[in-house]
């Protein structure tokens, strides 16, 4: 049974003296993508950007973006929190912190992070907290996290603006997305990289507002 206390631990972040322990080595995980065989963890092409996008469960929301024109490679990890180098299993305990993002690597000049985050905030709802549909726990929080002010500036005024037309079409909802420079990265496991793509009846997870993001 689902306690109230399990239903905290989960939605409530750690501190540093009750976060799991973690490890000192990285998990292993995939070299390459399933999908494009790049390698995940670079080398990029000279001139790329990097964001990472927390849209709830990692699987959907990688598959979405691995699709966008000029996305040049994605992969799952962890970010956010707290656990070095943690597990998948001690991260759904919510005693990591981290949440479950997408790294997007992508070409400036085929698209923008304006389009990406226009993606990103209309094909999740980024006002749920520490949840996403039926996910509940700190690992699936909505977030960005940044490489650059430059990134920095676009994601708060995409936020703000996206608030607005939420406001504009009668939600009474604020935009709970957690807007940050990027700390630590941890990859996934390799079964979870590109997992849609290995498991195309899995479970996806991704569900809008029905509210569209202005851009621009």
């Amino acid at each position: 049974m689902f306690s109230l206390d399990m239903f905290s631990k989960k939605t409530t972040m750690p501190t540093a003296t009750s976060a799991l322990p973690g490890r000192e080595r990285a998990i292993p995980t995939a070299e390459t993508h399933f999908v494009n065989g790049r390698p995940l963890k670079g080398p990029y092409p000279e001139g790329f950007e990097t964001v990472y996008l927390g849209m709830g469960c990692f699987w959907g929301a990688e598959r979405l973006l691995w699709k966008q024109p000029g996305v040049w490679v994605t992969s799952v990890g962890y970010s956010g929190g707290l656990t070095p180098n943690p597990t998948y299993e001690e991260t759904t305990t919510g005693l990591t912190g981290h949440a479950e993002v997408v790294k997007v690597v992508f070409d400036p000049k085929v698209t923008s992070l304006e389009k990406l985050l226009k993606v990103f905030f209309e094909e999740h709802d980024p006002t749920q907290g520490m949840r996403q549909g039926n996910d509940i726990g700190t690992t699936y929080r909505s977030a960005i996290y940044t490489t650059s002010q430059e990134q920095m500036d676009t994601a708060l005024r995409l936020r703000d603006a996206f608030e607005l037309a939420l406001v504009n079409a009668g939600v009474n909802s604020r935009v709970t997305t957690e807007i940050a420079e990027i700390g630590d990265y941890y990859y996934a496991e390799d079964y979870h990289q590109q997992y849609l793509a290995k498991n195309p009846g899995g479970y996806c997870g991704l569900r809008g507002t029905g509210v569209s993001c202005p851009i621009g």
